[in-house]
């Protein structure tokens, strides 16, 4: 879940600025505590969105590298080991 907070704060933000009576508190704006929710929201969500967008290119970038040229032997050819019986 990408920026599921900041989609939240967004939400929160939009109904402070639209949806609550204006004069309810006294001395506090509550158009301005709503904007500035959902601005600090919209920049969360672009945060965490690069952030996803980065981590995915770097993890779709990563290469392994396999040495096919090395031979094993068996291991009733190899010396290293004891013999089986």
């Amino acid at each position: 879940m990408i920026g599921a907070g900041a989609i939240f704060v967004i939400a929160v933000g939009a109904i402070l600025r639209y949806a609550v009576n204006r004069d309810q508190i006294e001395g506090v704006s509550i158009d301005t505590i709503g904007l500035i929710l959902m601005i600090a929201g919209a920049v969360a969500l672009v945060l965490a969105l690069f952030q996803y967008f980065l981590w995915n290119e770097r993890a779709g970038r990563r290469e392994v590298l396999v040495d096919d040229r090395r031979q094993v032997p068996p291991v009733e050819e190899r010396r290293d080991l004891p013999p089986r019986y």
